[in-house]
C-alpha cells in the first residue's frame, strides 16, 4: 500500500527541487552584492545535486557538491574577499516581513516533510540499487572508470586549461588586491 504513493513521492520532489534551482537562479541574478550572489548560486548547485541523486546518478550528484558547491564557490567567495567587492550590510537578502515569513513558510513545510517521513506516511527505500553487472566491475577500473576515462582521454586539455583558467583568475585577483591596497 506504502509503495502506491513512491511515484508521487518522487515527482513532488522532482519538481520541488526544480522550482528551488530556478528560483534561486533568478535571484543569484539579480543580486547586487556578489557575496550573495554566491551564496545563492551554492543553492543552486545543492538544488541540482538532489536532482541528480534522484535520477540514480549518486557519483555526478557528490562531484557537483564537492567540485562545484564545495571548491569552486570557496575560491570565488575567497576571490570576491579578496577584492573586497562585498560589504556586510549587503549580505542581508531577506529584508522586511515578507522575506521572513517565507523563509519561515518554508521551514515549516521542510519539517512538516519530515515529520510525515519519519511516521512512515511513505515508504522510503534506503536500500542499495541492484548491483552492477559482473562485465562493469571486471575492469580495473570498476564503477568509476566510464566516467573517468573520457575526462582523462578525450577531455584532458580542455580539463586542464579550466584548471590553468582558475590559476590565472586566481592570480590575477591577488595581483589586484595588492594594487588596490598599495
Amino acid at each position: 500500500m506504502a509503495n502506491e504513493f513512491l511515484p508521487l513521492f518522487y515527482t513532488f520532489h522532482f519538481y520541488l527541487f526544480s522550482l528551488i534551482a530556478l528560483v534561486s537562479a533568478i535571484v543569484f541574478v539579480t543580486r547586487k552584492s556578489p557575496v550573495a550572489a554566491a551564496l545563492w548560486l551554492v543553492v543552486v548547485m545543492f538544488a541540482l545535486a538532489a536532482l541528480y541523486v534522484m535520477l540514480n546518478a549518486e557519483f555526478v550528484g557528490v562531484m557537483q557538491v564537492l567540485v562545484y558547491a564545495g571548491a569552486i564557490m570557496v575560491v570565488f567567495l575567497f576571490v570576491v574577499m579578496l577584492l573586497n567587492l562585498g560589504h556586510p550590510s549587503e549580505l542581508n537578502d531577506i529584508r522586511g516581513r515578507w522575506g521572513r515569513l517565507a523563509a519561515g513558510l518554508l521551514g515549516l513545510a521542510l519539517v512538516a516533510e519530515l515529520m510525515a517521513l519519519s511516521r512512515g506516511g511513505v515508504a522510503y527505500n534506503f536500500s542499495l540499487p541492484a548491483a552492477p553487472k559482473a562485465e562493469v566491475l571486471a575492469g580495473p577500473a570498476g564503477v568509476i572508470g566510464p566516467i573517468a576515462a573520457p575526462l582523462f582521454r578525450e577531455y584532458l586539455l580542455a580539463f586542464e586549461l579550466t584548471s590553468v583558467l582558475l590559476l590565472v583568475a586566481i592570480i590575477g585577483a591577488v595581483v589586484l588586491a595588492k594594487k588596490r591596497s598599495a
